[in-house]
């Protein structure tokens, strides 16, 4: 079974991460690829452009946005694969950007996953 967590890229790296994904579309500012530590970044599972700028990071759509991510993780081709490549692993943390700890698209991810288990 796979443990996923979620975690600000931001934070320090820790020997509990596991498999270090970065699931934002964006790559994070004043983080140096090199200095990252990801072990793969998943653009495609990002929400789309439009998505996002919806968003913005509004906690008032974050209901809609939930539902709206789900719907584009619902028909992304890519999943499966991905899904596959996750199994290979015991821990899985999300990398995310966003300030906001609670209301954010590895937070969605994670908890969809965890329903496909």
């Amino acid at each position: 079974m796979i443990t996923y967590k979620i975690k600000r890229i931001y934070e320090t790296v820790d020997e509990h991460d596991g498999f270090r994904v970065l699931v934002d579309r964006l790559w994070p500012r004043g983080i140096k690829k090199e200095d990252a530590k990801i072990d793969l970044w998943l653009k495609n599972l990002a929400p789309s452009t439009d998505l996002r700028k919806w968003f913005n990071h509004d906690d008032e759509k974050w209901t809609d946005f939930k539902s709206k991510y789900q719907a584009e993780l619902n028909s992304n081709s890519e999943l499966k694969e991905t899904m596959r490549t996750f199994k290979q692993h015991k821990k899985v943390t999300f990398l995310y950007a966003a300030q906001n700890e609670k209301h954010n698209n590895a937070a969605v991810l994670k908890a969809y996953l965890e329903k496909k288990a």
